[in-house]
């Protein structure tokens, strides 16, 4: 299945993932630096690696939709883009809380609680990437117009084969 939403023959969406990511997960890794006690600007760009990438994150959620609505119903890939869209929409409401507090705050540097938010909002983040990474490297969503969006999980390991090269 091939993604509805291209530029210059590629799909959109894995595009605009990647700096929403990087930036996300620099976010806590300057929080948590500043926090053991890092140089004071690290909290300060690391809110402002927080907007960027929430920014991003939220002009990546319609081209991922586009995608998302064109995978038929009843197919694996459908679910796993359901729990995909789900684990990151659940992601950007948790860093979006956090965002807000610390706009609204005197400094815009994390403590300890926002710190625990925010790392459980990467484990999510990690867990989103990883289907996205199930959606189109295992199922070919976006970029394969044979794919097989009923393929296993690629955590499941594949039937042995015979030495012949036949499966048993």
């Amino acid at each position: 299945m091939e993604s509805r939403l291209k530029i210059l023959g590629h799909p959109v969406h894995p595009m605009l993932v990647m700096f929403p990511v990087a930036l996300l997960f620099t976010t806590v890794l300057f929080d948590i630096i500043d926090a053991l006690g890092g140089p004071n600007y690290l909290g300060e760009l690391a809110f402002w690696n927080l907007s960027v990438g929430l920014i991003g994150g939220l002009l990546a959620a319609p081209a991922g939709l586009v995608d998302l609505l064109a995978i038929p119903r009843g197919t694996r890939a459908k679910r796993v883009g359901q729990t995909h869209a789900a684990a990151n929409t659940a992601m950007i409401l948790l860093f979006a809380a956090v965002w807000v507090v610390r706009l609204n705050s005197e400094y815009r540097t994390a403590g300890g609680a926002l710190i625990a938010i925010e790392v459980v909002a990467l484990a999510i983040l990690g867990v989103a990437a990883w289907l996205g990474g199930e959606l189109v490297d295992r199922l070919g969503v976006g970029v394969d117009r044979d794919a097989n969006l009923d393929a296993p999980s690629s955590l499941r390991p594949t039937a042995p084969s015979h030495p012949t090269g036949g499966a048993r």
